[in-house]
Order: C-alpha cells, then structure tokens, then sequence
C-alpha cells in the first residue's frame, strides 16, 4: 500500500510541475470560446423574436466555409427555401422541425431532437423551425460553404412564417 502511495504522489508531484510549467494558450493559435462567451444577436431582416445568431467562423457572403450557431424561437418557421451549397447541421439543443419540398406544410415535418444531424443538399427546397406551444428556444449549428445565395420557392411570400 505504501508503495501504491509512493507511485500516486511521485505522479501527482510531476504532473503539477508539468502544469505549472505549460505555456498559456495562443488565442491566434488555438481560440476558445465558453458557452458563456459565445454572442447572439437578432438575425438581419427577419421578423422580430424569431430568432437570432452567433457567427462563430467565416461569412455567409463570402466564398469561404462558415460555421454559425442559429437559435429558432416557437412559433416561427422558415418558408420553403433552398442554398447554392450543401449546408450540414447539428441540432444542440431542443428539437427542430425539419421538412423538404417547396409546399410549406409545418404540421408534417419530423423532429430533430438535440444531438440529431442534419444535411440540406444544394438547391433543394427545404423549410424548418420550431412550432409554437414548445416551451424553449433551438439552438443549431451551421456548417456550410458560401456564399449562401437563398432562393425562395414562392419570393412573393414571407421568408418567415408565424406558425
């Protein structure tokens, strides 16, 4: 047992030397944002409360990849939309309504609980959102290449819907 004690704390003793000696992390290098940290703010030109997002890599506008984390308010669907790209994404949290086709039918599409993925496959329509009665916001991640470049179904009708 004593010897068992010995071996621990010869451990302990070298792996908080090791510690005490490590460099601080590069944020140039290796970025680190806390749950606490990450900033949403209302998406552009979307109804008010719908939702917001936190752009976390890249820009949607430009040719580059992007990585955004969208949080979709109850009671709010998108309409039937499509993108220049494949976009993947992974619900973090609650559940988000999915569907695809360009009739806009927020009763028949499924749920996409937290943990499930998701793949939007280039310039097929598609709409999602959370329908109302659900008690908490859905917070997704976003994962594609830009620029976005939507194309509604129907441009004549909201991009948004109240549901």
């Amino acid at each position: 047992m004593e010897r068992r004690t010995f071996l621990l704390s010869s451990f302990l003793t070298a792996l908080a030397a090791d510690v005490a000696e490590a460099s601080p992390i590069d944020p140039k290098e290796t970025l680190v944002l806390r749950h606490n940290d990450i900033k949403f703010a209302p998406w552009n030109g979307l109804p008010p409360g719908s939702g917001e997002t936190a752009e976390l890599y890249g820009d949607f506008n430009k040719p580059e990849p992007y990585l955004v984390l969208m949080k979709w308010n109850p009671g709010w669907f998108s309409a039937p939309h499509s993108y220049a790209a494949d976009r993947i994404q992974m619900v973090l949290s609650g559940t988000w309504w999915v569907n695809s086709g360009a009739d806009f039918d927020p009763k028949s599409a499924v749920p996409a609980p937290a943990g499930s993925f998701v793949k939007r496959t280039a310039r097929t329509f598609h709409y999602d959102g959370v329908p109302s009665g659900i008690r908490d916001a859905v917070v997704v991640a976003v994962f594609g290449i830009g620029p976005v470049d939507i194309e509604l179904a129907d441009p004549n009708l909201p991009s948004w819907r109240r549901v």
